[in-house]
């Protein structure tokens, strides 16, 4: 096999994202919009009249009792990185976040925005080690739309090139048309959006190093779990699960570059079984969120309440996601590398730091 060159940054990023065996437990706590109406559910408000104070002291909360679980924490920087920084252990990897939350409504799909006054420079010199992007994307959809989408991605993989620094991409489907992804329709149709997304953003134009992806089908809609195991709702199946672990083993042929499960706010038993097939064909471990601490925002803005469930469910979720995740590969040993002994340093050599 040939031997793979990687840049000091994006080769010494990897490794400190990754845990001692170099599978990536990661935790996420970047959300906005998603937590600020979970918070406006807990104190019975609207969600505009939840105020900044709350999503702070909630983040520092989740932060400072499950970070040291975590090989990397995924926060952004608005209130999360600048307030809860001092919270995540020195040997724990931080992920921050580049995109607007939301999106822009258009004409046949949705639109990313970056986060104004802020960049790739400035995320590299906050001490991260990788930058993170939500796209949401439809590979069959509008082409004006997916091409705005596809050149936000070059433009954030090119600042990752230029400053050395792990760019990890987060593709997220989404329903065009009624009736929406709780549907048989989208349940359908979602092995392909996922499929092909990663076929697109795999390609070397992009610069990305790790793909965070959904789960490529939906347990709700297969014949094991569509009589309402998870949530009670009887749904008319869509496939069973040695198909789905047949969509997963495409996925993982697909692609070139390690990827890793988000958990897309499911609860934590069903996202359990996600990790555990994920894993066991070709995924390197997860990057979650409220799949790991949802439970605990409806305690809010009781502390004492929510420090004791992070502290002993909080922590019981990171312990049943380890086990799940038992069979996740490498980074260094996904199919890109072969080895870690097949990666090199670029331009290694007497020279190097003339050249770097």
């Amino acid at each position: 096999m040939k031997r793979v060159e990687l840049t000091p940054g994006k080769w010494r990023g990897l490794q400190i994202l990754s845990d001692e065996e170099g599978k990536f437990r990661m935790m996420a706590i970047d959300q906005r919009g998603s937590l600020k109406k979970a918070l406006a559910k807990a104190l019975s408000i609207p969600q505009d009249e939840v105020k900044d104070e709350d999503v702070v002291k909630t983040k520092i909360m989740i932060t400072k009792v499950l970070s040291p679980y975590a090989s990397a924490v995924l926060t952004d920087p608005v209130y999360g990185f600048p307030y809860t920084m001092e919270y995540i252990p020195r040997d724990v990897g931080i992920l921050l976040a580049y995109e607007k939350t939301g999106y822009e409504k258009a004409q046949g799909g949705r639109k990313t925005s970056l986060l104004p006054d802020w960049s790739g420079e400035k995320i590299k010199r906050a001490g991260a080690n990788a930058i993170k992007l939500l796209l949401y994307y439809r590979p069959d959809g509008d082409p004006e739309v997916g091409e705005y989408q596809r050149e936000i991605v070059r433009k954030v993989g090119e600042e990752a090139k230029k400053y050395d620094i792990p760019f990890l991409l987060e593709p997220v489907g989404y329903e065009i048309e009624e009736p929406g992804k709780d549907s048989l329709e989208y349940a359908q149709q979602k092995p392909k959006i996922v499929i092909e997304t990663v076929r697109e953003f795999t390609k070397e134009e992009y610069g990305i190093d790790v793909l965070k992806l959904e789960f490529p089908a939906d347990l709700k809609y297969t014949e094991e779990f569509a009589h309402g195991e998870f949530d009670g709702k009887e749904r008319e199946p869509a496939y069973d699960l040695y198909e789905v672990e047949d969509i997963c083993e495409e996925l993982n042929d697909t692609a070139t570059i390690p990827w890793v499960l988000l958990s897309a706010g499911v609860d934590i038993e069903e996202f359990l079984i996600n990790v555990e097939i994920a894993t066991a064909h070709g995924a390197s471990g997860f990057l979650a969120g409220r799949a790991i601490w949802k439970d605990a925002v409806p305690f809010y803005p009781d502390l004492d309440k929510m420090e004791k469930w992070l502290s002993t469910e909080g922590v019981d979720n990171f312990v049943r996601l380890y086990k799940a995740s038992e069979e996740a590969v490498p980074y260094y040993k996904h199919k890109k590398f072969g080895n870690f002994a097949n990666i090199d340093l670029k331009d290694r050599g007497v020279d190097w730091h003339k050249n770097y």
